[in-house]
């Protein structure tokens, strides 16, 4: 059973103090409880890739469900003399009531679109911009290398084992989840195993065979500890000269004995594409065909794609720190916006300008749209709506680029698919919680759903997410409006 890695401790205070002398400032200009809509999205995906990875979204509404200040938040607060009695006694009373809403976890999601949406009293909906930005950039850049490295290998399995390069305990628990989204086959974090039921896996450490008196003692004592499950790190002496005749001994002399088989050897370190064609070879002629060959060290996946390409024999992989920490690019950077505020009311847009194209914001209470081709199945475009606006797929659409407008494609047979769906309402979670198994499944399908062009390494192809026209126009009348010619 899923047990829930939450509220170890109160993390209501676990927010950017800016959060709080705004919220003060809101309540004494007596805007706290103006209507506003934050909306969360990031600017460019990771390692200048095709897409990325929606997660973290469990651990979020966990989090949400709970907030609360108590006394020892309140007596820090006070003392540092900065807030007015009126918000240190609002914090006192403080319940979160602001509706939610999120793409689903697992969803690939591109540049620009909102995949989280706050729509609340404007403190409340302030006061929750840091955990939210920490908790889904986290588990949604993990995820998303994760992706990266499992479709280098293809058909081979890929394993997580990065607890102890982690960031602290947090990235390696919530770390080990977010890979598994991705596609991991499980993972070295037990904990992450009895919190998230996620397949656990890891045999020995070059300290085992150095425990022992001779590295084939070392073999043995695994070999009759786990007859079943014989899986043996091979290189910490010679990995042919020395560790893969051992394990083929103890296959033979203990193993077979028995009628168990040896299920794999590992190596990590040196040139894994000579060692492992060279173990295969080893292992074939002793008749070890099913003998697997997994190997590990500072594997990613572009390690992976030249290994394979330099034709190694590999079955396996065990990727560590490169993926716990997403080391070749470790900022997933999502970002936290108001996109409109009540006024008289109404919901009045609002917009961010800056000298950056990319860094201006789309104004208004918006949705998303996902357009799948009815015939292909594959995702074609994403489309991101005024909530009002509604897509009628029972008819062509044309769709275009918000930038170069001249770029325009008809769109004859599609399906839409609205991406934002309620998390909470007035407060309370609707949210239908998901195995992380669940997840996983959903994230694997639904990147089926992408064409391979979108998920190339190497320069892939722009996915189209585009705005409908009754929210450019609203954009480009407000460009027009504060930059004048």
């Amino acid at each position: 059973m899923e047990l829930k890695w939450t509220n170890r401790q109160n993390m209501t205070m676990l927010t950017d103090f800016y959060e709080f002398t705004m919220a003060n400032g809101y309540l004494k200009s007596g805007m706290q409880n103006k209507e506003a809509v934050f909306d969360m999205f990031f600017r460019t995906v990771p390692e200048n890739g095709g897409f990325a990875i929606m997660a973290g979204l469990e651990q979020l509404v966990d989090h949400l469900s709970v907030l609360e200040f108590d006394d020892d938040d309140i007596e820090y607060l006070e003392s540092l003399n900065v807030f007015d009695q009126d918000f240190i006694d609002f914090l006192h009373k403080f319940e979160f009531g602001c509706d939610v809403w999120a793409v689903n976890e697992g969803l690939p999601i591109f540049p620009g679109e909102p995949i989280l949406k706050v729509k609340g009293p404007l403190m409340q909906a302030q006061l929750v911009e840091t955990m939210i930005l920490l908790i889904m950039n986290h588990q949604s850049l993990i995820a998303t290398k994760a992706s990266r490295i499992v479709r280098a290998a293809g058909d081979r399995i890929v394993m997580e084992f990065g607890a102890r390069r982690a960031q602290g305990i947090d990235a390696a628990v919530l770390g080990a989840r977010a890979a598994y989204i991705g596609g991991v086959s499980g993972t070295s974090c037990t904990i992450a195993g009895e919190y998230f039921d996620i397949p656990v896996m890891g045999t020995m450490a070059h300290s085992w065979v150095q425990a022992f008196p001779t590295e084939y003692d070392a073999f043995a004592a695994y070999a009759n500890a786990f007859p079943d499950d014989t899986q043996l790190l091979v290189d910490t002496y010679n990995t042919l000269r020395s560790g893969l005749p051992n394990a083929i001994r103890v296959a033979k002399e203990i193993l077979e004995p028995r009628g168990k088989r040896l299920k794999s050897v590992r190596i990590d370190s040196g040139d894994l594409t000579y060692l492992s064609i060279n173990a295969r070879k080893m292992l074939d002629e002793a008749g070890l065909n099913d003998c697997g060959i997994t190997v590990s060290n500072s594997v990613d996946e572009y390690l992976i794609q030249e290994l394979l390409h330099q034709g190694a024999r590999i079955d396996s992989f065990g990727v560590g720190e490169r993926l716990i920490t997403s080391r070749t690019d470790p900022v997933f950077g999502g970002v936290y916006k108001l996109a409109a505020v009540e006024e008289n009311g109404k919901l009045l847009p609002k917009m961010k300008f800056s000298d950056n194209p990319e860094k201006v914001t789309n104004p208004g209470n918006k949705q998303v749209y996902r357009l799948y081709d009815r015939s292909t199945g594959k995702a074609e475009a994403d489309l991101i709506t005024l909530v009002d606006e509604l897509i009628d797929d029972s008819k062509p659409l044309t769709i275009f680029d918000p930038y170069h407008t001249w770029k325009r494609k008809t769109l004859p047979c599609f399906r839409a698919e609205p991406l934002l769906k309620p998390v909470f309402v007035r407060g309370k979670s609707v949210h239908k919680r998901k195995t992380v198994q669940e997840v996983r499944e959903y994230c694997l399908n639904e990147q089926e759903k992408l064409w391979d062009t979108v998920k190339r390494f190497e320069k892939p192809q722009t996915y189209y997410v585009d705005l409908s026209e009754k929210l450019w126009t609203l954009k480009d009348n407000y460009l027009r409006r504060n930059n004048p010619v």
